[in-house]
């Protein structure tokens, strides 16, 4: 296992970065793999929202893996789940979560810096605590650093950029082998936290924000599509049927 870990670590590489196209289950996985995926990632929001549950860790913890197990049949590619906020209440909790992840054939998790619900971050040292317990399994972590999420980056970047690299060392020190900070479009932003960060830098690419060449100038070393992905999906079946129901042919 620790291979994987090896492979998909190594596929972190700033100005090059490691596109994810994330998938929701063992199909999704196959498709995303069939087009020259590198790496299988998985999306909480995706996984959850395919089994008619909500995000924020309402999808069962033996479902998780019940569905990492079915992804890992499919490929041989390295596989990160999304595990939210680490399915702990505490650091010991989310070690043994994290583990057993790790166990299944996982090469890496994402995980949170929130509390599920919550919208406040959790306070640094408490935080780290919770990455540290999840490293310390050998499984690669993309430490999620939630301080752009609902801010206001044209007015409030220069803090904002400090708050986020103060957290970066923080999860560097934990063991974290990437950060990721979604919710983020500004290009001088990002180019900021990469030229700061001690941890290669994961984007959530979204509209209106750089494009996958531009993050890469930026230093950006992991590009992820989070959500969307199933969020299209799910809207090109709803118009489909639409549109069978309304008595046209299918386009398909």
């Amino acid at each position: 296992m620790t291979d994987k870990v090896a492979e998909f670590r190594a596929l972190h590489v700033p100005g090059d970065p490691l596109i994810l196209v994330n998938i929701w289950d063992a199909g999704s996985a196959k498709a995303v793999a069939a087009a020259g995926a590198k790496a299988i990632a998985t999306g909480s929001y995706g996984v959850a929202g395919a089994q008619g549950r909500n995000d924020g860790e309402d999808f069962p913890l033996e479902d998780v893996f019940e569905n990492l197990g079915r992804i890992l049949s499919v490929t041989d590619l390295p596989v990160t789940i999304d595990m939210e906020s680490g399915y702990g209440a505490d650091p010991a909790a989310v070690g043994v979560s994290v583990g057993r992840a790790f166990d299944a054939g996982a090469a890496g998790i994402n995980m949170e810096d929130r509390l599920p619900g919550e919208s406040a971050l959790l306070p640094i040292a408490g935080a780290q605590a919770r990455y540290r317990a999840a490293a310390d399994t050998g499984i690669f972590i993309n430490a999620r650093c939630d301080t752009f999420r609902g801010q206001d980056a044209a007015k409030d970047g220069e803090a904002l950029v400090a708050a986020t690299l103060e957290r970066a060392r923080a999860y560097a020190d934990a063991g974290a082998g990437s950060l990721f900070v979604p919710f983020l479009l500004d290009p001088k932003c990002i180019g900021a936290i990469c030229e700061g960060s001690p941890l290669p830098v994961n984007i959530l690419r979204g509209k209106g924000g750089p494009t996958h060449r531009e993050l890469a100038s930026l230093g950006v070393a992991r590009i992820s599509h989070g959500h969307q992905p199933w969020a299209a999906a799910m809207a090109w079946l709803t118009a489909e049927a639409g549109r069978v129901f309304g008595g046209d042919e299918p386009g398909y």
